[in-house]
């Protein structure tokens, strides 16, 4: 009896000192080793497809088309028989609207195109899409403690992100598969005491030039669950 104890109180021992030196940056690390296995992404060249779905609003596909060596960014929406392309190339901006460049302010601010909102459009994509290797972008803050969370009967291992106030002012966390480490939902605050924000659900994977991003996107709000939209990634219109 007295060994099976010692042995139960060894067996703990050994975890808890395994939980100690498994840090959020080496959990970090394990979760990129899976989503980016051949270190593709600061090096990014490529371009894939959007489709977002949401209820009481039109279809709108996108073209997202980047090349990080070249400091290019385009993206091409069709919604409603409509075209909008906004482009960014070093410090250039090109606008255009079904095609041309000379359309009115009304139109503008209808379609909500501007060279402000192209530079927005940019940080967003390349955020989303390159989770969670956007982790170790200056600015991030990723606390110490690895946390444990059970959703659905589903227990994951949580990172929590905050970020440097010129960088963002939302508390993120982002949820990752206890055995594979690959990322499989995350959210953020605003204010996290009011509950505001949303929670995104992540399913099935493609992969996009050596990276594996979620293939399909799906967006709730924390306070009510209410369901707002699901984005569909593909690698052809």
């Amino acid at each position: 009896m007295k060994k099976i104890i010692y042995s139960v109180a060894v067996f703990f021992l050994l975890m808890a000192t395994y939980a100690q030196e498994f840090t959020a940056s080496d959990l970090l690390d394990r979760s990129i080793a899976y989503h980016d296995p051949e270190g593709k992404w600061n090096g990014f060249k490529g371009n894939f497809f959007i489709t977002m779905k949401s209820p009481n609003r039109p279809v709108r596909k996108s073209k997202i088309e980047l090349d990080f060596n070249q400091s290019f960014f385009r993206l091409t929406v069709d919604v409603e028989g409509n075209q909008l392309i906004s482009q960014l190339k070093n410090q250039e901006c090109l606008l255009s609207f079904n095609g041309t460049t000379d359309f009115s302010e009304a139109i503008a601010k209808k379609n909500r195109l501007s060279c402000e909102r192209a530079s927005m459009y940019k940080d967003y994509y390349t955020y989303l899409y390159g989770l969670p290797m956007k982790l170790k972008d200056p600015g991030t803050r990723l606390a110490n403690s690895v946390l444990e969370q059970e959703i659905d009967g589903i227990s994951y291992w949580v990172l929590k992100v905050t970020y440097e106030p010129e960088t963002g002012g939302d508390t993120w966390y982002f949820y990752l598969d206890k055995n594979t480490y690959q990322l499989r939902r995350y959210q953020f605050f605003h204010e996290e005491a009011k509950n505001d924000g949303e929670y995104i659900v992540l399913e099935n994977e493609l992969m996009v030039n050596g990276i594996k991003m979620p293939k399909d996107r799906s967006w709730y709000y924390n306070k009510d669950n209410k369901y707002l939209a699901t984005d569909y990634l593909s690698v052809s219109n």
